[in-house]
């Protein structure tokens, strides 16, 4: 069974003004997916969709098997919480936290010990070279050191997916290959899926595959 499928999606801003109708769209366990396309043509809008964050126009999105249409907004918040991780572009890591203490959160959102987040935590920061940086917080740190805490967090609770938007913009050529690189082991490790909007061609040939994004669906 698919972890994800959308069934003819569709999402439109204005009436008959729509980003793209009729997608259809399967993810199984432990796959990893690029979507790349046009800026403006609706990429990060789908991977919201996917996540749960919009709700769309048409169509059906189903969360192993079961479709999310009909779910409260606690559903929606608690799936979230517990089997699904997220990077963006932009780091999003809280200032006032030292990098541990950031990866900690989804943990102790999920309502496990600070004792067990915190082991956990810090064995997946030591996996990404950062052993010598868990009490650094977030302004003393390099954009790529900020992003591997960011993956960090966002494979900390073990989700089943993993969605990330552009996750490697805001890093150089080097820093982002060796970024995607590791995101892409960790995810392999523990089976699982991975579902990276990107730009970067170089980053989309690493996945297993890779989709463009059009008005008439993912192709």
């Amino acid at each position: 069974m698919a972890v994800l499928s959308l069934l003819s999606v569709g999402h439109a801003y204005l009436p008959e003004e729509w980003l793209f109708q009729g997608l259809d769209f399967e993810l199984v366990q432990g796959e990893h997916v690029a979507i790349q396309g046009t800026s403006g043509c609706g990429k990060s809008t789908l991977l919201n969709i996917m996540a749960g964050l919009e709700v769309p126009t048409s169509g059906e999105v189903c969360w192993s098997g079961q479709p999310t249409s009909a779910w409260t907004a606690e559903q929606r918040r608690s799936c979230r919480q517990s089997e699904m991780g997220f990077v963006f572009q932009a780091f999003h890591l809280l200032p006032h936290l030292s990098a541990l203490q950031n990866v900690m959160v989804p943990c102790l959102l999920g309502g496990h010990s600070g004792q067990a987040c915190a082991r956990v935590a810090q064995a997946l920061l030591c996996d990404l070279g950062l052993q010598k940086r868990l009490d650094a917080k977030p302004a003393s740190l390099s954009g790529g050191e900020q992003q591997r805490v960011a993956l960090a967090r966002a494979l900390v609770h073990h989700p089943k997916v993993v969605f990330a938007d552009e996750p490697t913009g805001n890093l150089d050529t080097t820093t982002a290959a060796s970024t995607l690189g590791l995101l892409i082991d960790l995810c392999e490790a523990r089976q699982t899926s991975l579902v990276v909007v990107t730009h970067s061609d170089e980053a989309a040939r690493s996945m297993g595959r890779s989709l463009r994004l059009t008005q008439k669906g993912l192709v």
